[in-house]
């Protein structure tokens, strides 16, 4: 059991750093939503200036992209925290399957999360009540 403990902090280590770093990626695509305002704001004005759908676009491609970005790093914050208290077993699952996607990282937090998490001693843990 106290390997299976080991496993698990370390993995509670490792989102927490993967949280860090997907919020800090997230924070890029706020170029884009600076680049679409100075377009609605007549910066580009020249002899062609691009049209308005163009700034209001990039706009909307900035902020979603931010907002789903932070939205990844809080589900892998909360992954994180209910590793650390055992909780939560389908949750963490979860976000490890999406965490492959964050490509390097997050594939191979997600592998090695699954691999851990599907352990019948590491279940057992999720199983217990907690005191």
């Amino acid at each position: 059991m106290a390997q299976q403990r080991d496993d698990i902090r370390l993995l509670t280590v490792f989102h927490w750093v993967l949280a860090g770093l997907a919020a800090l990626f997230s924070l890029f695509p706020l170029i884009y939503l600076g680049v679409g305002v100075a377009m609605l704001r007549g910066q580009f004005d020249g002899p062609h200036p691009p049209p308005p759908l163009i700034g209001w676009v990039m706009v909307a491609l900035g902020a979603t992209m931010t907002l789903m970005g932070l939205g990844y790093a809080v589900l892998v914050a909360l992954a994180g925290h209910w590793l650390a208290k055992a909780r939560n077993w389908t949750f963490i699952i979860v976000v490890a399957g999406l965490s492959c996607a964050f490509f390097p990282f997050g594939t191979v937090l997600g592998v090695f999360t699954i691999v851990v998490l599907v352990k019948p001693e590491v279940k057992a843990l999720f199983q217990r009540p907690q005191a």
